[in-house]
């Protein structure tokens, strides 16, 4: 349905405003055209519908009732759809400490495994996919390091199961951005798709829905900002194909996203999954602009997390659904990393463990350690591989999962361990004005002078007004001297 509608606005854009000063001769003919209400009552009174006694008589009580502050709407309504309500009362006023349940039994994990890494029968599957398949049913029998990909979906198999509905949404998502999802499978013979979590949902009597978006970040994501508010139960995912394309809808982000529960007392557990890390694909493939949602952090409105193995996302995706709490939830999430031989995790890992806000350096002995470097994401295994490569046993380095809130006494209780530690430094990819370095330098210098008195500093390419070169040779070259400067070599 589409209506026309011709209209003028009679008054400025506010009490305040004159708009005589920009349009005299509209203005001069709208001061002497007759009201809405005037033509109203006029066209009442001559169709003899009613008098003008009787109209001054509901002007005085209609003003008479905005006066007391009494409803003046009609209520057409009279026996709502309670079936349209959601209640949100089991979500307000939660902490993020809250004791829940994270374990899960390993034989039914693997039983979920099973579900939905084998196709149906007669499935023609594309040879990649078919050999990631089989090598995630290895997985899940412990024959093989698990992958990100095979955390990621176990994640939303074990949710479903325990009845927690999904939706998922983004720019070719259900493969995902660098092939490692493949939660929708397609028939190399007939071209139709098949998605094996709709079976576990089915068990666990919930719904998934995954969607290819159409390419406008702004649109999408303000829908599904809408439809988490009216989900509380529910994971609700939106992923950016990049987390550089995020800024296309930073309106929603601004206006919503980081500020409704300040402004208006809404909530949302919305995840943003943002692609990130400096690989050398330039400055429009490279940032999610980590520096900007740190800046919008306040008051424990947001959560930023950098999950840095396959069981820190199974876990902390897990941990947004399940407890209570209902905060959006912004996940700086890999590239490269999602094929990394060294970003793998056990079975063991996803039952049994649970989210991390801070990983411990355990390759080293604390009392031969005099250095500590501070860092989160991929930059960590790059570190650490150049690291054992020289046997510099003397450094430890710790991995900040959750940037905000920040976890400052786990990160103290790690510290405590490194007594003669005499050198800090935070070490990360983005340049000097952008990443975390800005927003938590303090933080992170706090913790430090609970039992010490250094300071910490920083490693990190040159400020700079885009994000990363264009260049992979320059790229390289600025990696290979970060690398250089945190381990002094």
């Amino acid at each position: 349905i589409v209506i026309d509608m011709f209209c003028y606005r009679r008054r400025g854009h506010n009490e305040a405003d004159e708009p005589s000063s920009t349009q005299p001769l509209m203005y001069q003919k709208i001061a002497t055209h007759p009201s809405v209400k005037d033509s109203y009552q006029n066209g009442l009174i001559s169709q003899k519908i009613i008098d003008e006694f009787e109209c001054d008589e509901l002007v005085k009580q209609y003003r008479l009732s905005l006066e007391q502050g009494d409803s003046v709407a009609h209520n057409l309504a009279t026996q709502p759809d309670e079936s349209s309500w959601f209640d949100w009362s089991p979500y307000i006023n939660q902490k993020a400490n809250e004791k829940i349940e994270v374990a899960f039994n390993e034989s039914r994990f693997k039983e979920l495994a099973k579900t939905i890494f084998t196709p149906p029968d007669g499935f023609n599957l594309q040879k990649q996919v078919k050999r990631i398949y089989k090598d995630r049913l290895e997985m899940a029998e412990g024959n093989i390091a698990l992958d990100w990909g095979f955390a990621e979906n176990m994640a939303y198999a074990t949710l479903l199961y325990q009845g927690f509905p999904i939706r998922f949404t983004g720019q070719d998502i259900r493969r995902g951005t660098f092939a490692h999802r493949h939660a929708v499978i397609l028939n190399q013979s007939d071209g139709l798709g098949y998605m094996p979590l709709v079976e576990v949902a089915k068990a666990g009597n919930t719904s998934i829905d995954i969607y290819d978006s159409l390419l406008s970040e702004e649109a999408v994501l303000g829908f599904e900002y809408g439809y988490s508010a009216t989900r509380p139960s529910g994971l609700v995912i939106w992923e950016a194909q990049f987390g550089d394309f995020v800024n296309g809808a930073q309106v929603v982000i601004d206006q919503f996203i980081v500020s409704a529960e300040h402004k208006w007392e809404r909530l949302s557990g919305l995840v943003l999954l943002l692609p990130h890390g400096y690989e050398g694909q330039g400055p429009e493939h490279s940032s999610a602009r980590l520096e900007r949602f740190l800046q919008l952090c306040a008051n424990g409105n947001i959560q930023v997390c950098i999950p840095s193995t396959p069981a820190q996302i199974y876990h902390l995706l897990r941990l947004q659904t399940i407890r209570k709490m209902r905060r959006p939830l912004i996940i700086i999430s890999p590239k490269s990393l999602l094929r990394n031989p060294k970003a793998i995790s056990t079975v063991s890992e996803l039952t049994t463990g649970s989210f991390q806000y801070v990983i411990d350096d355990q390759n080293i002995n604390p009392e031969e350690v005099t250095k500590i470097l501070f860092c989160s994401g991929k930059f960590y295994y790059e570190l650490e591989s150049k690291r054992d490569e020289l046997a510099l046993n003397n450094i430890a380095i710790i991995r900040i999962e959750q940037l905000y809130p920040f976890p400052y006494d786990a990160l103290e209780k790690v510290l405590k361990r490194y007594l003669k530690a005499r050198d800090f430094a935070w070490c990360q990819e983005e340049p000097s004005n952008q990443g975390a370095w800005f927003s938590h330098r303090h933080r992170l210098q706090r913790v430090l002078d609970r039992f010490s008195e250094y300071e910490i500093r920083l490693i990190s390419r040159k400020a700079a007004s885009a994000p990363a070169v264009g260049l992979n040779k320059l790229h390289n070259q600025q990696q290979k001297a970060l690398i250089i400067e945190a381990l002094g070599i």
